[in-house]
């Protein structure tokens, strides 16, 4: 066994998620499906409607585009081979293809709550420095507030996805979950995993906890000066409460992924990686939704769109 373990690592896996349901597992097709469905239709259109509306190209429907964008892309990397395996049992993922997997899944949500904090600094600008909001906002202005978090959050994803490529795996193949998630295939290595749970907890208080700090502060300084100022930025306090909802609704449910693996606990397999798929893949269904139809511009853009399409390819 020893020798075994010491010469033979797997280089191919199964991705096994809600293995337990048996039968009843092809039925999670459908509901997963229709929530794919939402998001690449209503992300697309959030991203149609800002690029070819101009009245939509200030800053904060730009960040809301950049938003839809990423929201579109995050499910590309994991729902479809979901569905897969959910309809005909076919699970197998290569070692390199998981390890992609990871990194677009962890990349592009780390730049999910750094978009918020984005956002955050839009609303602070536009709120608390009105007068100089266009000249922040500006792209090479505030291109300054987009470099440092872009290469911490880029260095820490490279960093753990590179040391969990560097593992041995030759307890199992088979993954516990509907996609390569860090922790769900760092588990199965049979060596020492100390760095990587480290490597692991440091990505995961380094950004989302670091973002929702600079959030938090932004907002009180927004509150503070909305409550100063009456009823005038209502609008905008309704705007950001949205968000720091969204926020805390997506930083407690990783939260509680992340610990899972690292703390014993009663977390059913099933649960858990319903966890996961809540901050995966719920935002980017959710998303378009909040952030689109409650805007009451994109919402006015969406209305003329449907009632008249032509009309509204012309005024591109």
């Amino acid at each position: 066994m020893d020798f075994h373990a010491q010469n033979v690592s797997f280089t191919e896996f199964r991705l096994n998620g809600f293995y337990s349901l048996g039968q009843w597992r092809p039925f999670l097709f459908i509901p997963f499906f229709l929530m794919f469905l939402l998001a690449i239709t209503a992300n697309c259109i959030v991203i149609y409607l800002i690029i070819y509306q101009k009245s939509l190209h200030s800053p904060m429907y730009v960040l809301i585009g950049v938003m839809a964008v990423l929201d579109l892309i995050m499910p590309v990397f994991f729902v479809p081979s979901m569905l897969i395996s959910f309809l005909f049992s076919w699970s197998g993922i290569s070692l390199t293809g998981c390890l992609i997997q990871m990194f677009g899944i962890h990349f592009v949500g780390t730049f999910q709550i750094t978009l918020l904090f984005w956002m955050a600094l839009d609303r602070y600008f536009a709120i608390c420095k009105p007068l100089y909001y266009h000249k922040y906002m500006e792209i090479p202005n505030f291109l300054k507030f987009v470099f440092a978090p872009a290469i911490r959050n880029g260095l820490l994803m490279v960093t753990m996805v590179s040391l969990a490529g560097r593992l041995s795996f030759c307890a199992t193949n088979v993954i516990d979950h509907c996609c390569c998630e860090h922790m769900a295939l760092v588990q199965l290595a049979c060596g020492d995993i100390s760095i990587n749970n480290i490597v692991g907890l440091l990505s995961a208080f380094l950004i989302p906890a670091a973002d929702f700090i600079l959030i938090t502060v932004s907002y009180t300084v927004i509150f503070t000066t909305v409550l100063k100022s009456g009823k005038a930025h209502m609008k905008a306090l309704n705007t950001c409460i949205t968000h720091l909802i969204i926020l805390s609704m997506s930083l407690f449910s990783a939260l509680i992924a992340f610990l899972s693996y690292r703390i014993r606990n009663n977390i059913s397999s099933n649960n858990r990686i319903f966890i996961s798929i809540i901050y995966l893949f719920f935002p980017s269904c959710f998303n378009p939704i909040i952030y689109g139809w409650r805007t009451k511009e994109i919402r006015q853009s969406f209305l003329k769109f449907i009632n008249n399409p032509k009309v509204f390819a012309l005024k591109k």
